[in-house]
């Protein structure tokens, strides 16, 4: 009796609960990322709520009070109060990269998906070469020109970004694509008189559901840098909107008589970028065992 009960399928609830365990137990820096993206989520959502000072709010006497007291971060050089503005600016990064990850990896991965599809004909020529040509041009070059022709502003730095992720994302769907177009179930589809866009959004998608989770976490860095280097310059997020990069830019003129100006909007632009890196890297593995180093 205890052989057949050992040799017994174990009820699913189990089996994800064990497979959680190990995830856990093999990938510590992931979890310890997840936290960190959850509270900075959270910190992000309730900065109205936190914040003790209005983010823009100027205050002539008290500007560049050193950390501590009633200003936990200190002050800038107008008065306001820098952890009240850090949490902003927090709210801005992360507004601007799931904007910027809805409305370009949505564009990549429809673009990936139908050029892997239709692979070889003209179709998947016509844009390959149209992504061909945005990775060909270098993304701060890109950045900098459509940032530039359309101005500041929040939505136009969203399209900006928005063309600088769309060729990875085409990239990892069109690759997807080549391999899961040959699998049997899209063939016994094919012969069963299902239409593309059935075969497409039935078998297609659903298994792009993990590649896309992975270059989303990974992408999620590489859009945040972005934005703060487009705010650093002065076309990205308009003042007087928090912003990291703005913060610095501010900063980097007071460096060295109050350098908490440049250390906390760092500190943060940091410990985010870190955070999803380490995410994309674990879900990496998790998804793809044969990448687990």
């Amino acid at each position: 009796m205890s052989d057949i009960a050992a040799s017994a399928p174990l009820p699913r609830r189990t089996v994800g609960t064990r497979r959680a365990l190990r995830v856990l137990r093999r990938q510590p820096l992931g979890v310890a990322a997840g936290l960190v993206i959850v509270l900075l989520v959270v910190a992000a959502a309730l900065a109205p709520v936190i914040a003790p000072f209005d983010p823009t709010a100027q205050n002539r006497a008290d500007f560049l009070q050193v950390p501590g007291g009633a200003y936990l971060m200190g002050t800038d050089d107008l008065g306001r109060d820098i952890f009240s503005r850090v949490l902003h600016g927090a709210r801005t990064s992360l507004l601007v990269a799931v904007c910027t990850l809805a409305v370009g990896g949505a564009l990549g991965v429809a673009i990936g998906v139908v050029s892997g599809y239709f692979a070889g004909g003209w179709v998947d020529t016509l844009l390959q070469r149209v992504m061909d040509t945005l990775m060909a041009i270098p993304g701060i070059v890109l950045l900098l020109f459509v940032a530039a022709l359309l101005g500041p502003s929040i939505r136009n730095t969203v399209i900006a970004l928005s063309l600088l992720v769309v060729p990875s994302f085409n990239r990892v769907a069109r690759g997807e694509m080549l391999r899961i177009r040959e699998e049997l179930y899209v063939e016994s589809a094919r012969a069963a008189g299902c239409s593309t866009w059935r075969i497409l959004r039935r078998h297609g998608l659903p298994n792009l559901l993990a590649p896309i989770l992975v270059v989303t976490s990974l992408m999620f860095a590489i859009v945040i840098i972005a934005e703060s280097a487009l705010s650093f310059l002065g076309i990205g997020t308009p003042p007087p909107t928090p912003s990291w990069g703005a913060m610095l830019s501010d900063g980097s003129r007071y460096m060295e008589i109050a350098p908490w100006m440049v250390v906390f909007p760092g500190g943060a632009l940091t410990v985010a970028v870190l955070a999803f890196n380490l995410l994309g890297d674990a879900l990496r593995d998790v998804f793809d065992p044969k990448q687990s180093r």
